[in-house]
C-alpha cells in the first residue's frame, strides 16, 4: 500500500446552448472551443499514457447537459464547419507571417492542431467524444460520474424539493442512456451543499459526492481526519472535500501555476488583434469579433507588451510545475502520515476547462503529472473515490454544513443582486410542474409532448449558468434572454395545457430547438412519491 492517495477529479461541463434557428451562434463557439482546447488534448493524453503502459486513475465528471450536446448531430457537425474555417485561417496567417518566423512557427503550430483536432474527431472517434471515454472508462482508467441534469445549484432549490429530485432523475437516466452504466458518484454544480442533499443521491444509489474545504471542516462535528479522509453522512453517502493547498496551487490568481510569464496569454488572439477587413470572413456574419484560438503572446507581464510566445519553454515549464505539485503532495503525505491512522488522501477538483482553454499547457502539465505520481506510486497513488471506500469503508459520520466554491463559499455568486430576481420566478416553474404532474398522470399524444417539453424547459431555466454569468458580468445579455426565454416556453406550455388549446406547430419549433434529454418523461417529477 502507497504512503498517500492522490484523486484527480476533472469535471466537464457546459451550459446545454444550441440554437439550429442561426447559421452560426457566438455561444455555441464554447462547446467548440472546449473539444479543440480540452476535451481532445485530454483524450490524447489519456491515449498516450495507455500506449506506453503508464497507469492512471482519473475520475471524470461529465454533466448531462454537455454529454447531451456531444451526441447532437447539428452541433457535431457545425464543429467540423468550425475547424474548417480554423484551418483556412490558419492557412492564411501561415502566408501572412511568413516573414516573421517566430509568429510563423506559431501559426504553422496552429494549422497543424486544427487539422490533428478535425482528423481525430471525424476518422479516429467518429464524431464520438463519448464512446472515447467509455472506453477509457472500461479499462478501469477512468471513473465516470455525472452531475445534476442541467447543472442547478441545488442548495437554492430546498423549498422545492421535488426539483432537487428531479435534477438527479433525470441526470442519472441520461448517464445511463450516455455511457452505458449507472454512476456511483455525484458532483454538486459549483459544489452546492446543503443538508439533506444526500438524501436524494442515496435515492438513486449515488455513493458519493465532492464538497468545498469548509463543507466539512464546519460540520456537525470535528473531523478526525481533516479533509484528508471522506465522510459519511447518516445515509452512508461519503462525502470528499477538496483539498485547499493543491487547489491554491493551480487556482491561485497570484501564485497558481497558470499565470507564469512563459504560458501563453489567452487574453491576445488574432480575433481582436488583427483588422477586422482581414478577419471578417472568419467572426460572425455582423462584424462581431471573436476568439480564433490563435494566440501568439505569452504572459510576459502586465499589460500589452507582450513577447511571442515560444511553446517549447512553456511545456518545459509546465514539466517543471508538475514536478513541483507532486513534491508538494509528497511533502504533504509525510506531514500527514504520522497523524492519521490511514494513508492520507488528497483530493482535486477542477473545472476540466481551466486545462487546455484557459491554461493553454494545462494537458501537457496533467500527462507529466501522472507520468511522475506513476513514478512515485509507492509513495503516493493515484485512486478513485469508488476503490477507496472499498479499501477503506470504515469512515467517520458526520453532517456537513452548508457550503460551496466561489467567492466567501456560501452560495454569493449565485445569489446576489444581478441575479437573485431569477429565483422567485424559478420556484413557480417547479412549483407548476409538480401541479402539471398530479394533475395530468399519464398523459399521451400531443398533450404528453407538451409535458415533457414543459419538464425540458423548467430544468433548463434552473442551470446554475446563468446565475453565474449575471454575476460575472460576461455575456450577461445572453443568459437574461436565456432564464426568460426558457420562463416563457414554460408557462405558454402551462397555460396551454390548462386551457387544453396547443398551438402544436409552436411546439414542435420548441422540440426541435431545445431537444435535450430525448428519453424524458414529465412523470419522473413525481414518480418516488
Amino acid at each position: 500500500m502507497s504512503r498517500g492517495y492522490l484523486s484527480l477529479v476533472l469535471h466537464w461541463h457546459l451550459p446545454f446552448v444550441r440554437h439550429p434557428e442561426h447559421e452560426r451562434f457566438l455561444e455555441e463557439d464554447w462547446l467548440f472551443e472546449a473539444i479543440s482546447e480540452t476535451y481532445l488534448p485530454l483524450l490524447s493524453v489519456f491515449e498516450r499514457l495507455c500506449e506506453d503502459g503508464v497507469p492512471f486513475k482519473i475520475t471524470l465528471s461529465v454533466s448531462p447537459t454537455l454529454a447531451e450536446m456531444l451526441r447532437d448531430e447539428v452541433l457535431r457537425e457545425r464543429y467540423v464547419r468550425h475547424l474548417d474555417r480554423l484551418i483556412e485561417l490558419a492557412d492564411r496567417e501561415v502566408q501572412r507571417t511568413r516573414e516573421d518566423p517566430e509568429f510563423n512557427v506559431l501559426a504553422v503550430m496552429y494549422r497543424q492542431r486544427f487539422r490533428d483536432c478535425r482528423a481525430r474527431f471525424v476518422e479516429r472517434y467518429q464524431r464520438d467524444l463519448l464512446s472515447a471515454l467509455v472506453g477509457f472508462q472500461n479499462l478501469g482508467c477512468l471513473e465516470i460520474i455525472t452531475s445534476a441534469a442541467t447543472h442547478s445549484f441545488l442548495p437554492l432549490f430546498e423549498v422545492v424539493p421535488e426539483a432537487i429530485r428531479a435534477q438527479i432523475a433525470v441526470a442519472v437516466r441520461s448517464h445511463v442512456r450516455n455511457f452505458g452504466s449507472a454512476p456511483s458518484g455525484f458532483w454538486l454544480p459549483e459544489c452546492g451543499y446543503s443538508p439533506g442533499v444526500e438524501e436524494y443521491l442515496k435515492a438513486f444509489d449515488l455513493s458519493y459526492f465532492f464538497l468545498e474545504t469548509h463543507g466539512v471542516l464546519f460540520g456537525s462535528e470535528r473531523p478526525c481526519r481533516g479533509v484528508y479522509a471522506p465522510t459519511y453522512c447518516s445515509n452512508r453517502v461519503a462525502a470528499f472535500a477538496r483539498d485547499p493547498e493543491s487547489a491554491k496551487a493551480v487556482w491561485s490568481s497570484e501564485e497558481g501555476y497558470p499565470g507564469d510569464p512563459l504560458y501563453r496569454e489567452f487574453y491576445r488572439d488574432i480575433g481582436f488583434d488583427l483588422p477586422l477587413a482581414y478577419i471578417r470572413p472568419f467572426v460572425l456574419g455582423d462584424g462581431i469579433r471573436v476568439n480564433t484560438g490563435i494566440k501568439y503572446y505569452a504572459i510576459t507581464g502586465p499589460g500589452n507588451q507582450k513577447r511571442p510566445y515560444r511553446r517549447e519553454p512553456a511545456l518545459q515549464r509546465a514539466e517543471e510545475h508538475a514536478e513541483h505539485f507532486l513534491g508538494a503532495r509528497l511533502q504533504q503525505v509525510q506531514r500527514l502520515e504520522r497523524f492519521l491512522d490511514r494513508p492520507p488522501l488528497i483530493v482535486c477538483p477542477f473545472d476540466a476547462e481551466l486545462f487546455g482553454h484557459w491554461w493553454f499547457e494545462g494537458p501537457e502539465w496533467i500527462e507529466a503529472l501522472i507520468r511522475k505520481t506513476a513514478a512515485a506510486a509507492d509513495r503516493l497513488e493515484m485512486i478513485q473515490p469508488g476503490e477507496y471506500l472499498r479499501r477503506h469503508p470504515e469512515l467517520q459520520t458526520l453532517q456537513p454544513c452548508f457550503s460551496s466554491w466561489g467567492n466567501k463559499g456560501y452560495a454569493e455568486v449565485w445569489l446576489e443582486g444581478s441575479n437573485d430576481w431569477i429565483y422567485r420566478h424559478l420556484h413557480m416553474l417547479a412549483r407548476r410542474m409538480e401541479e402539471l404532474a398530479r394533475r395530468f398522470p399519464n398523459e399521451k399524444g400531443v398533450r404528453r409532448r407538451a409535458l415533457d417539453q414543459a419538464f425540458r424547459e423548467m430544468l433548463l431555466a434552473h442551470a446554475s449558468d446563468w446565475a453565474f454569468i449575471m454575476k460575472a458580468g460576461t455575456t450577461v445579455p445572453y443568459a437574461v434572454r436565456r432564464t426568460r426565454e426558457h420562463v416563457y416556453n414554460f408557462n405558454r406550455v402551462y397555460e396551454s395545457v390548462m386551457a387544453n388549446d396547443l398551438n402544436q406547430e409552436w411546439l414542435i419549433a420548441l422540440e426541435r430547438r431545445n431537444n435535450i434529454f430525448p428519453e424524458i418523461d414529465y412523470r419522473t417529477y413525481l414518480s418516488a412519491e
